[in-house]
This record gives C-alpha cells, sequence and structure tokens, in this order.
C-alpha cells in the first residue's frame, strides 16, 4: 500500500492538491480506498458563500472498497459481515463530526471525500455494504434526502407532485415520490438535458425555466396540470434558489404541504408574507435536515434493485485535480467537456 495519498483542499474559493500520511485503522475504524465521490449542491454553496472556515476537504457523498480494518470491525450497520475488498458506503454525519466538513490539517487526516482515501476514523460511524455499481453507490447519500422528504410529507397514494429544481436531488426525489404512490409528477427545473432524464425517471409533465422564465407563467402551467386547477398534494422544493419557495408555494393546493429540502447552506432570506403566503393556503410547511441512518437502510435496497437509471445522473467522472473545473461548472454553465451537467464525480485511486 502508497504511504501518501492526495487529496483536494479547499481553501477559501481554491483548491489544493496536497499529500498525507495513510493512517492504519485504530480498533472500530475502516481504511477505505475511495472510488467516487459526488459533488453535492451543499458542497457547492459552502465554496460560493464560503460558510466553512479553515481548510477542509469537501465531500460527503461516497463509495468505496475496504483496504483495511481496525480490530472489532465485523459487520455493517445491519449485521452484514464486511471484509476487505467489500464495497460500502457510509452515513457522513456522526456523533463527533461529519465527513467532508471537518479540518483537513488536524489529525487524524483523509476525513473528506474529495481524496485517494477516506478514513472512517469514528467508530460511530455507519457503514453499509454496497452490493451495486459505484456509480449508483455514489448517489445513496443524495437518494436519502429524497427518501426522507417524502417520508416526512405524509404523501398519498395517487398524490399529485411538484419537484422544484432537476439536479441530483430534484431527481432522486421524483423516484422516491414515485414509488412511493405518487399519481402524477410533474418537474421544474433545467437545463433540458435534466428534464429528459426526468421524464425517464418517471416525471408526467416537465417545465423547463428557460423556456418558461416568467414564474407567474410556471404557477399557470403548473396548475393546469393540476386536478381541477387547483394546484398539487405535496411540493418539494429541491432547488437550493431562494426565490423557489415562495413561487413553489403557489403550486401547492389549499390545504396541501410544501416541503423545503434545497437549503442546507445559509444562501440568505426571502420576503414573506405570511398571511398570503401560508394561512390563507392553509398550508402544512415542512423541512428535512440531512438524513438519519433508518434513511439509508431504506434507501439501499431500492438503489440494489437498479430498476431505475440511477447511473444516468453521474454526467461526469474526474480525478482529483480536476475538483475546481467541476465546482465551476455547476456555478456557471451546468457543462464540463462540452457536456451537460447533472452529477459530477470525483474518482479516486481505483477507478
Amino acid at each position: 500500500m502508497a504511504q501518501t495519498a492526495r487529496a483536494a483542499v479547499m481553501t477559501g474559493k481554491e483548491f489544493e492538491i496536497r499529500e498525507y500520511d495513510i493512517p492504519t485503522p485504530e480498533p472500530g475504524t475502516i481504511l477505505l480506498k475511495q472510488e467516487l465521490a459526488g459533488i453535492c449542491g451543499t458542497d457547492l454553496h459552502n465554496w460560493e458563500y464560503q460558510r466553512l472556515p479553515g481548510e477542509i476537504i469537501l465531500g460527503h457523498e461516497n463509495v468505496g472498497i475496504i483496504e483495511s480494518m481496525g480490530a472489532g470491525v465485523e459487520t455493517d450497520f445491519v449485521g452484514r459481515p464486511i471484509k476487505p475488498g467489500d464495497r460500502v458506503i457510509f452515513v457522513p454525519g456522526t456523533p463527533q463530526g461529519a465527513y467532508g466538513f471537518l479540518q483537513s490539517e488536524e489529525a487524524p487526516y483523509l476525513r473528506g471525500g474529495f481524496g485517494e482515501y477516506i478514513y472512517l476514523w469514528n467508530p460511530d460511524t455507519v457503514v453499509l455494504k454496497a452490493d451495486m455499481p459505484p456509480e449508483v453507490a455514489v448517489i445513496t447519500e443524495p437518494f436519502t434526502i429524497g427518501v426522507h422528504g417524502v417520508m416526512r410529507s405524509g404523501l398519498k397514494f395517487g398524490d399529485t407532485v411538484v419537484v422544484q429544481g432537476s439536479g441530483a436531488i430534484g431527481l432522486l426525489t421524483l423516484v422516491a415520490a414515485k414509488i412511493s404512490g405518487a399519481g402524477r409528477l410533474i418537474m421544474v427545473g433545467g437545463p433540458a438535458g435534466r428534464l429528459e432524464l426526468a421524464k425517464r425517471l418517471g416525471a408526467d409533465v416537465t417545465i423547463d425555466i428557460a423556456d418558461v422564465p416568467d414564474p407567474e407563467e410556471r404557477t399557470k402551467l403548473v396548475l393546469e396540470n393540476t386536478p381541477r386547477g387547483e394546484g398539487a398534494d405535496v411540493v418539494f422544493e429541491c432547488a437550493g434558489f431562494l426565490p423557489a419557495i415562495p413561487e413553489g408555494v403557489t403550486f401547492v393546493r389549499r390545504s396541501g404541504t410544501y416541503v423545503a429540502m434545497g437549503h442546507f447552506v445559509d444562501t440568505g432570506s426571502f420576503d414573506c408574507n405570511p398571511n398570503q403566503m401560508f394561512m390563507r393556503r392553509n398550508l402544512r410547511m415542512e423541512a428535512v435536515w440531512a438524513s438519519t441512518p433508518e434513511h439509508f437502510v431504506r434507501a439501499l435496497p431500492i438503489l440494489e434493485k437498479n430498476e431505475f437509471p440511477f447511473a444516468d445522473l453521474v454526467s461526469h467522472v474526474i480525478p482529483i485535480d480536476r475538483v475546481a473545473e467541476g465546482f465551476d461548472a455547476l456555478h456557471t454553465t451546468y457543462r464540463l467537456d462540452d457536456k451537460e451537467a447533472i452529477k459530477i464525480a470525483v474518482k479516486g485511486g481505483l477507478i
């Protein structure tokens, strides 16, 4: 095994490739050789708004191969035996801090996703064996956000659903709503390639915000596609764009549900008239914060069945030294290497 490993460190708005000593796992811990790490919207917003001080190895959507294990590690979270060579995913949040959000120069090292190795240093880390291709496994964490949101929404069989935002979380929320019994699915977002994938994942109607730039016109189109023109039963906000919230509320029928899911980073505030936006609509508001091990356990068998084109969400796989290009693409044109970007994944040392 190599003695050192490379990782991309965010310092301000720059990314610097550094090398770190590869740790020997302590009891109860695991060393993974990384396959893929997705660039999450939360990573992007933390970079854009500089919400994380210090120097950080970002990346918390990970899949990797067990390189070595400390004493006492025998099974995954649900009791399946694990050993070196097994593919696993893990829940990024732990009682001692979340992988991908920790200081890069504090020992133990290599605790973020954009590197060749990741050290699961906390014995309380929830690890799950992943019987699926890495291009599917890497979307487990964003899929759990969709699972969490749909479970929180109280969605009923046959409900009309709108999803705002066609990034990975929006697309996977669409899938979670579909398999939970949604009767009609409307996706509002863009660019066009993402909306085409939304149709393949089950969207009945797509509305491209580039083709319909006026929010009032978008609301009219949404309502026209709901029963009696009264609005959707449930609307999921997965856009991470503040103006989407007051707009999305207009999509909801009276006594319907609005679920905020796209603002894991503080991006500011918006004007709010609670009487008009919420009370007169008799609206139920929900929001989700990250996911628990339960959501991962529920999501995993759906991904392992692979009944949807999950792998097609990963539009790009780039090496560690191109991380900055990946962030720039998602910040500007949504294009990289002359191809539309959906989920950009950073490869470790195995792919």
